[in-house]
């Protein structure tokens, strides 16, 4: 390809800040939003509700398999 048609950027120091504003702004936004998103699901009941199950599923594994199997297990470890 002929040299004449390429384009050459050139920076600048003007060009270079706003480049580096841009990015800044953007990484701000990015940061706002997902500290809004962790904020959100820190709210959220569905950690509590998982939580809650979690709990109700131990206990019926812990009732199905019997005391004696529990008792084994903390003599072991």
């Amino acid at each position: 390809m002929n040299s004449q048609y390429t384009r050459r950027e050139v920076f600048c120091r003007d060009t270079c800040n706003e480049l580096k504003r841009f990015w800044e702004k953007e990484i701000g936004k990015q940061t706002c939003y997902r500290e809004s998103e962790e904020h959100r699901l820190g709210r959220s009941a569905l950690r509590k509700l998982r939580e809650e199950w979690r709990q109700k599923v131990e206990t019926k594994l812990r009732l199905r398999n019997g005391p004696d199997e529990t008792d084994k297990r903390t003599n072991v470890g």
